[in-house]
């Protein structure tokens, strides 16, 4: 059995949600307003890409290997 990650399938569907809507939000608001307030977007998607890459290293390590049994 693979190892489960950090977040459920709850949290990862958000995380995905609020990465996809950061990143569409970015360069639309980078178009419609003079200020540089959309960098906030890009950051928060590279955050939450982070936590999503974190969560993927996570499961796909191997399981221990248990020598005692």
């Amino acid at each position: 059995m693979r190892s489960a990650g950090f977040l459920s399938e709850r949290q990862r569907r958000l995380a995905w949600l609020g990465f996809f809507l950061a990143a569409f939000q970015a360069p639309l608001a980078a178009k419609l307003i003079d200020d540089a307030s959309w960098l906030f977007a890009v950051v928060v998607a590279l955050v939450v890409a982070t936590v999503i890459l974190a969560d993927d290293a996570q499961r796909r390590r191997p399981e221990p290997v248990n020598y005692s049994e």
